[in-house]
């Protein structure tokens, strides 16, 4: 097979790590979690890991099917769905995340801890329809 299951393997790996991380902080409520700085950035750097691994799995995928390069991070996704690897719907989504995971990275100090918690709350399955569309290509 043409992909380096080590690297996915590792990638996957850590993005399990982050998530479980993740995890363990959404069962707070929204007072608790804010007023505990320590978890506000264990969310932030968790959420950056995740992102980044969900990018670099892309990215490898891409690579070694020889697809056109991304221009960024959220182009990365376009490449996915140009070549029928995720839907354009999910797409947005993803592109949503990856510009989420820059605000965190270059305006970490604007990101309010409300939409942090909101995104544990309501959008981690994202993650997870994630890791099954790449199960579903790469078992094709």
């Amino acid at each position: 097979m043409k992909y380096d299951f080590d690297k996915l393997t590792r990638l996957i790996s850590e993005l399990n790590n982050s998530l479980s991380l993740l995890k363990d902080v959404s069962i707070m409520d929204l007072n608790r979690f804010q007023r505990d700085p320590h978890r506000v950035s264990s969310a932030k750097y968790n959420f950056i890991v995740a992102i980044e691994s969900v990018i670099d799995i892309c990215n490898h995928l891409i690579s070694k099917n020889g697809y056109r390069v991304p221009e960024d991070y959220a182009d990365t996704f376009r490449v996915m769905a140009e070549n029928n690897i995720l839907s354009e719907n999910f797409t947005d989504t993803l592109i949503k995340m990856a510009k989420f995971r820059n605000r965190l990275v270059h305006l970490y100090w604007k990101v309010d801890t409300e939409i942090i918690f909101s995104i544990l709350q309501n959008n981690m399955g994202d993650f997870d329809e994630f890791l099954s569309k790449l199960n579903e290509f790469i078992n094709e």
